[in-house]
């Protein structure tokens, strides 16, 4: 019922910064929570970041906390991660997902985009 198209991904260097969009299709994104995650090759998709439907509260990963904000237009039904200062170890294929519950979580999600690959040389 809802589709997700992540950007803003690509390669460079440690210490730079991307802007990654998560851009809603057919549905408002202003409905859910929303969360960006990511995965390395090899390792398990894990949390990075959320933030809430009314865009109240966040939750950040301590791995990205001070270096990643998560924020949200609603009038563009986007959703974004800003990312700096970024290191090699942040290199992995981020995806953007939905959540029903109307606070900040590590968990619970629905409807995940594809992904955007982000890669980080040293």
């Amino acid at each position: 019922q809802v589709q997700l198209v992540e950007s803003g991904g690509g390669l460079v260097q440690a210490g730079a910064s991307l802007r990654l969009s998560c851009v809603g299709y057919e549905r408002t994104l202003s409905r859910y929570t929303m969360g960006w995650f990511r995965q390395a090759p090899g390792k398990e998709r894990e949390f990075v970041a959320a933030i809430s439907r009314s865009d109240e509260n966040a939750e950040y990963a301590d791995s990205v906390k001070g270096r990643f904000t998560i924020s949200r237009d609603n009038a563009k039904n986007t959703v974004y991660l800003q990312m700096n200062s970024l290191k090699p170890e942040d290199t992995a294929v981020y995806s953007c997902a939905t959540s029903l519950f109307p606070y900040a979580r590590r968990d619970g999600y629905g409807y995940w985009g594809q992904g955007t690959q982000v890669t980080v040389s040293s």
